[in-house]
């Protein structure tokens, strides 16, 4: 997930933001596009380049540095590199030492704190997070992840409810919640949680193939009996039906065109 001063967008299931920033200049947006486009191709190294030029240029960025803290932590799992988790929490701290509430970041920190085996410590840092932005859906969402991810699903579900309290349309949560119920055989639920966040975002093709599979199939239309041996009936003729008046459709007597 990186961040970058120019536009924010999201793709399912692995989501990459790109954050708005106020007064960056030019070739600071141009060094953390390019350095985007280079995460994106698996060239950390030139984006780490990039992102530390982005820097030099905007020194202080909260973005900046949740961009060099992102792209080593994907190096720390892509090669194995502790001094990499060391970095990469070290940039993930800058950044919130200068935006506390920065919501790529939180996450980013608490999956890192997760994945190296400090729990309590990712519970705590979004606990923090939800306390300063109680009319901010995120915390919650990212919290509950955390109970999932813990086996606590029960309590995943009420942080959930929680977000959809302070947010009831938001796609993020509704899907969560979908994801949760489905996975808990609660498939009634489920699809009208995964329905209503269609409905608030219908660009989500992932979301729109649970609906799909989740709804109930159409009634099946009942195929009339084979005739008996011996061949089909001779047509009948088919009268006018009573309703149609005088230039109402005729009825068909004559062969079909040729297509």
């Amino acid at each position: 997930m990186l961040s970058v001063a120019v536009c924010r967008w999201a793709r399912f299931g692995g989501m990459v933001f790109l954050a708005c920033a106020a007064g960056c200049g030019g070739l600071g947006r141009n060094d953390n596009a390019e350095g985007v486009r280079l995460y994106q191709q698996g060239n950390y190294l030139g984006a780490v380049t990039h992102f530390q030029q982005a820097l030099h240029r905007q020194p202080g960025s909260p973005d900046c540095f949740y961009n060099l803290g992102a792209t080593y932590h994907q190096q720390a799992k892509v090669f194995g590199r502790p001094e990499d988790v060391r970095t990469a929490e070290q940039y993930y701290n800058l950044c919130l030492s200068r935006a506390p509430d920065h919501p790529a970041c939180n996450r980013g920190l608490a999956v890192l704190l997760v994945e190296t085996g400090r729990s309590d410590r990712a519970v705590g840092l979004l606990d923090g997070w939800a306390r300063r932005r109680p009319t901010d859906p995120d915390p919650q969402i990212e919290l509950a992840r955390l109970c999932q991810e813990h086996g606590d699903l029960r309590e995943a579900e009420t942080h959930l409810v929680d977000a959809l309290a302070i947010s009831p349309g938001n796609p993020r949560a509704l899907v969560a919640l979908g994801q949760l119920r489905e996975a808990t055989g609660d498939t009634t639920l489920a699809l009208a949680n995964y329905s209503r966040a269609l409905a608030a975002d219908g660009g989500q093709p992932v979301v729109a193939a649970r609906v799909a599979a989740l709804s109930p199939a159409p009634p099946v239309t009942r195929v009339a009996a084979l005739p008996p041996a011996g061949g089909f009936p001779p047509p009948q003729p088919s009268p006018l039906p009573q309703a149609w008046g005088p230039g109402g459709p005729l009825p068909f007597t004559g062969t079909p065109p040729a297509r």
